[in-house]
């Protein structure tokens, strides 16, 4: 079970997501049709998922992820009408973990937040090819300026973005884990990064995603 809190302009569809979410066993802690009340209460209650729509009458939906920054523990779920691409990579690339358009079916967004919960990635069928390709294409036109990772170094950060804790890495590379911790706070400095969540998303836009 995840704590929520649903955002969006639209009371049916607050009312609907909320509804749909607890169904499924999950907690809806608070409901916003405005992004700066949503904003002040994520930082209070820390929900695990904010399920987040771009549209909003105050702050964008961009504008509320922003305004979150790169350590808030909470990961944000954008549902947006919009499937295009540059939205999706907007909302990515401001720290969305996941983008659903609203044709997605109450068990599909059910299944979306227990997937972001647990740290993954989720788009809509038809998005993440798009939203990868691009990653791809700009980390490619940047390879020159992008700082050179060993092959140890790459290894470890792979197996960072999967979600394994310092002692599984190194059970999988037989590595001590104050070996495996040196390799992380070297790929942080080399990177310029301050924390694993942030090594986890340079991961997924550099294509080291785990694959």
């Amino acid at each position: 079970m995840a704590t929520l809190i649903v955002v969006d302009d639209h009371p049916i569809w607050r009312e609907a997501i909320s509804r749909d979410l607890t169904a499924a066993g999950h907690r809806v802690l608070a409901a916003f049709g405005e992004g700066r009340a949503a904003l002040t209460a994520i930082r209070e209650l820390s929900p695990d998922v904010a399920i987040l729509d771009l549209q909003l009458p105050d702050l964008s939906g961009v504008a509320v992820l922003q305004g979150l920054g790169e350590d808030c523990p909470t990961a944000v779920l954008v549902l947006s009408a919009s499937g295009e691409s540059s939205d999706v990579l907007e909302a990515m690339k401001a720290g969305a973990r996941g983008y659903l358009v609203k044709s997605a079916s109450a068990t599909e967004l059910a299944d979306a937040v227990e997937r972001v919960a647990a740290g993954d990635a989720v788009f809509t069928p038809g998005l993440a090819g798009l939203v990868l390709g691009e990653y791809r294409r700009l980390a490619n036109a940047g390879e020159a300026e992008r700082p050179k990772l060993s092959e140890r170094e790459t290894e470890v950060l792979r197996l960072v973005a999967k979600g394994l804790n310092y002692r599984e890495i190194a059970e999988r590379l037989v590595l001590s884990q104050r070996t495996v911790q040196n390799h992380v706070q070297h790929i942080l400095t080399k990177l310029q990064l301050h924390n694993r969540a942030q090594l986890v998303r340079y991961a997924i836009e550099q294509g080291i995603d785990g694959d």
